[in-house]
């Protein structure tokens, strides 16, 4: 809502009354970052849902509030210059790794379980619980 809003606002301030498309640089980054966003929210929470269900619901957590703080500095730093951006987007990605990698590692427990008998689940918890802090290094 906060980005739509932002589009609204500077397609409002550059052309008046009327949502247009075309308009200034400043509409122009914040429509571009708007749809940056808007494109990676899909692979976000599919990636999510399934590190939650399938490994450890509270890292998982814990991931998906600092994907939502990480592509709000995105979209602010977009705003500015767009070299502004590039740590907010650096950020965002190693987000998107660690969270498919628990995905991976559950259902790697899952088939070790069907078919061998051996379930990891305890170690795969202790582990994404001990990694997740160290996201918050920048």
């Amino acid at each position: 809502a906060f980005f739509a809003n932002k589009v609204e606002h500077e397609s409002r301030h550059c052309n008046g009354k009327v949502l247009q498309r075309q308009g200034s640089s400043s509409f122009d980054r914040v429509y571009t970052a708007n749809q940056n966003c808007g494109h990676t929210y899909p692979t976000f929470l599919a990636v999510l849902w399934c590190a939650g269900l399938l490994c450890s619901q509270a890292p998982a957590a814990f991931a998906g509030l600092m994907y939502l703080f990480v592509r709000q500095k995105y979209f602010v730093g977009y705003l500015g210059e767009r070299t502004q951006s590039t740590p907010g987007y650096l950020f965002g990605k190693r987000i998107i790794l660690f969270l498919f990698l628990m995905s991976v590692a559950g259902i790697l427990n899952y088939y070790l379980v069907f078919f061998f008998g051996s379930d990891f689940e305890i170690h795969i918890k202790t582990i994404t619980s001990a990694i997740s802090p160290l996201l918050l290094i920048p």
